[in-house]
């Protein structure tokens, strides 16, 4: 298991994206959360297989149908962080 974060750009919020992407992570057995940043981007931390945080990376690329999705950039997070469940804040 691994831990990875991606910082989400465009039209991001008030689109239902955190929803969906803790849908989509949880179809996939992922573990992680899904937070609106002060600065209109979302923060995705994810936890699980290499293979399924991969599938889920292409998902972020896309969004829920209301998205304009204008850049996924994966950023640092701590590997020892605990990420049990999918949390939305």
């Amino acid at each position: 298991m691994i831990n990875r974060a991606f910082l989400i750009t465009g039209h991001v919020q008030g689109v239902f994206f955190r929803d969906s992407a803790k849908k989509e992570a949880i179809k996939l057995g992922l573990h992680g959360s899904a937070t609106n940043l002060p600065d209109g981007t979302v923060k995705v931390c994810l936890r699980g297989e290499i293979e399924k945080i991969d599938l889920l990376e292409r998902w972020l690329h896309i969004g829920p149908e209301l998205a304009k999705v204008e850049s996924v950039i994966e950023v640092d997070i701590d590997q020892q962080l605990e990420l049990n469940d999918f949390k939305v804040s």
